[in-house]
C-alpha cells in the first residue's frame, strides 16, 4: 500500500476534543483512501481533493464522530459557501488515516455547531 503523511494532531485539537493521542501523531493518506474520496463524492473531490493537506492543518471546526469515531476536520470556504469535511479515522494498529472527503449541508453545520458536535477553533 502506498501511503503519505498528510498533517499532524496538534495539541490544541487533541485538547478540545479530548483525544486519547500524543501531539504529533501523524495522519496519512493511502492510495486507497484517495480512490475512495474520488469515487465516493467526484465533484467534491475534483473541487477540494488538493485542498486535504490544508484542511488537516487549518480546519475550521473539529469534531467527534460518535458513530464510527473518526475525527472530523471541517473548513469553510466563504465564497463558495461549502463547508468541506475530511474525517481521519484510526485503523487496528493505532495508524490514523483519512478516509473521506466531501461536502457538508450548511444546515447540517449550523445544527452541528449549536449542539456542540463541531466545535470552532481559535485562530
Amino acid at each position: 500500500m502506498n501511503k503519505r503523511i498528510i498533517g499532524y494532531f496538534p495539541q490544541n485539537i487533541i485538547d478540545l476534543l479530548d483525544l486519547d493521542i500524543r501531539a504529533g501523531t501523524p495522519i496519512y493518506i493511502a492510495d486507497s483512501n484517495i480512490e475512495h474520496m474520488r469515487t465516493s463524492h467526484p465533484a467534491d473531490f475534483a473541487k477540494y481533493g488538493c485542498d486535504i493537506e490544508d484542511i488537516i492543518a487549518s480546519p475550521d471546526y473539529v469534531g467527534k464522530n460518535a458513530k464510527d469515531d473518526s475525527i472530523e476536520f471541517t473548513k469553510e470556504y466563504c465564497i463558495a459557501g461549502d463547508y468541506v469535511k475530511v474525517a481521519v479515522r484510526v485503523t487496528s494498529h493505532n495508524i490514523y488515516y483519512a478516509r473521506s472527503m466531501y461536502v457538508l449541508n450548511p444546515n447540517r453545520v449550523r445544527n452541528f455547531i449549536e449542539k456542540g458536535t463541531l466545535k470552532k477553533l481559535d485562530k
